[in-house]
């Protein structure tokens, strides 16, 4: 079975690439650069030059895949919707032109709401395109990324971080290894079929409060989360030089998972994961 992967050098990518080759894989890796593959992978997978954007470029190098991981790659324009777009169309042409079986999207929670979510809106519409197609496709719905808290080390080390939930209000949280993990297994076993959504929760559903206070205890300095306005926050990565709707698809993110939204899987066996944050933080998160 050929397995490919988008973003090898993402958050879960730099995992995936790596655990498909201890399983015994030659993945092919898709790189818009392949001179960015770290060096000790050169021997071990196969590099196709490809923009994830791009659907011609896609197209040519999934020939002959029989598995795909696929990342909608973040959006670097003025409208990230129109790149979700962009790159909807493009796994949905390689699909379709070469015939590849199996797809396991990496998705969100928040995507079942199909619309008023933000940029998860996007990931939304590769999800119901994927299902359109005769193929078996698995959407992972994960959880809010430990990663994301390295965009904020800035606040974390200045002993607040602002945010738009409610800070007592939980939701999961998740190491992109863990990710990586269910992934790999869905892309090596070919038991499963269909149209699939497989949630991946982390360990934990953890509040904005409780974040704040392992990052205190592992920091060693006060960490508290403050609710900030959504205008303010706004203004905010206006003045950061995003635009008027790349910040509203930022802020969608938020905004569209409060107020009463309950993912649609719920916690189980299957979707809790064993990376714990405080585990994270020691290891990946460099505060000093």
């Amino acid at each position: 079975m050929r397995i490919a992967v988008t973003t090898p050098n993402g958050n879960v990518g730099r995992y995936l690439s790596r655990m498909l080759v201890r399983a015994g894989v030659r993945p092919l890796l898709l790189m818009r650069d392949p001179r960015g593959l770290d060096e000790e992978l050169r021997d071990l997978v196969d590099v196709a030059r490809a923009d994830s954007f791009d659907r011609d470029e896609v197209a040519a190098a999934t020939r002959g895949v029989d598995a795909l991981y696929w990342v909608d790659p973040p959006s670097a324009g003025e409208d990230p919707l129109a790149d979700y777009a962009r790159a909807t169309d493009a796994v949905v042409g390689a699909v379709t032109r070469n015939g590849i079986g199996r797809v396991v999207f990496q998705s969100s929670v928040g995507a079942e709401k199909r619309h008023g979510a933000g940029e998860i809106d996007g990931l939304a519409a590769t999800e119901m395109a994927l299902d359109g197609l005769d193929i078996d496709v698995t959407h992972l719905r994960c959880g809010y990324f430990f990663t994301n808290l390295s965009f904020q080390l800035d606040a974390i080390r200045a002993g607040t971080i602002p945010v738009l939930l409610p800070p007592d209000a939980r939701m999961s949280w998740v190491a992109p290894r863990d990710i990586a993990e269910v992934a790999a297994g869905l892309l090596l076993n070919r038991s499963w079929s269909g149209h699939r959504v497989q949630a991946v929760h982390g360990p934990a559903d953890l509040s904005w409060n409780e974040v704040a206070e392992i990052l205190t205890e592992e920091t060693g300095h006060p960490v508290s989360a403050v609710r900030v306005a959504d205008d303010e926050l706004r203004r905010d990565y206006l003045s950061a030089g995003l635009s008027a709707a790349a910040a509203d698809a930022m802020l969608g993110m938020s905004i569209g998972l409060r107020d009463g939204f309950i993912p649609e899987q719920p916690r189980t066996a299957a979707s809790t994961t064993p990376t714990t944050l405080r585990s994270w933080i020691r290891e990946k998160l460099d505060v000093a």
